[in-house]
């Protein structure tokens, strides 16, 4: 079974630009997510594309902002409703909601466990930024980025830089989305001791989830720059898989390898 896709390439400067101040409109990764306007992750994300390496990534980041704009444009409706005072209403929506969390989280998270795997089978190393804390609104995940930048900037190579940045986004989106279930479900069943902190860390959550989201993009596109061309269909066939997975249980063992296709 293969993914069917439109075949329209979507536009890399479609996914940068600053968070407008309405927190609930669908938002594109953020100017500074890349350190300056001349870094080499800047020049990867203006670099051409073949048009083989510029459908697979438009293949898979169309179906990661599909299941973002479900999860995001639900959360709307459910904070919409609270604020019109239609409780009841709001709990019912936020209570279906995890398993749209799930259905972003999930293949996210499999998208970056095959560009580290791959890249360490392989030994395909691409550019990477390092994350700014200022890019996430949890505590939680504000320290952990802050921690992962100042790593960054005593590891020697870039190979190890990459793979700490994936690894830190892995353990992000795994977080997010656990504590998202957990709240929801607690607003939603009415059992949440403070549902105004709740609902506030549902919707931060939503905030850092399109982060992680926005960033694994980016280094999506890095790496295809430097993807070697005939690796590319065993690549791709290895994100097929993580896109097609079922979003309704855990994945069995969060650190499995990821199959590599080989020849």
């Amino acid at each position: 079974m293969e993914l069917i896709f439109p075949k329209k390439f979507l536009l890399p400067q479609n996914y940068f630009g600053i968070l407008p101040g309405l927190r609930r409109e669908t938002v594109g990764a953020r100017a500074n997510t890349l350190n300056s306007r001349w870094s080499p992750v800047q020049k990867d994300w203006s670099a051409w594309l073949p048009a083989a390496k510029a459908e697979a990534f438009d293949s898979c980041v169309r179906q990661l902002e599909i299941s973002y704009h479900m999860f995001s444009v639900s959360l709307n409706e459910a904070l919409e409703l609270r604020r019109i005072g239609k409780a009841g209403h709001s709990c019912r929506v936020i209570l279906s909601m995890p398993p749209l969390c799930a259905r972003l989280a999930f293949p996210l998270e499999g998208l970056l466990r095959t560009l580290a795997e791959h890249a360490k089978h392989f030994g395909v190393v691409p550019n990477t930024a390092r994350l700014d804390a200022a890019n996430f609104r949890g505590y939680r995940e504000q320290r952990t980025a802050l921690m992962s930048d100042l790593l960054s900037r005593v590891l020697l190579t870039q190979r190890s830089q990459f793979l700490h940045k994936i690894d830190t986004l892995e353990d992000m989106v795994l977080s997010i989305r656990k504590s998202f279930q957990e709240i929801a479900s607690g607003l939603g069943s009415g059992e949440s001791a403070e549902p105004s902190e709740d609902w506030r860390a549902v919707d931060d959550a939503h905030f850092d989830l399109n982060t992680c989201l926005r960033e694994a993009i980016v280094i999506f596109k890095s790496f295809l720059v430097v993807l070697p061309d005939d690796q590319l269909g065993r690549f791709q066939k290895t994100i097929n898989v993580q896109l097609l997975a079922r979003y309704d249980e855990e994945p069995a063992g969060r650190r499995r390898i990821v199959l590599i296709e080989r020849e």
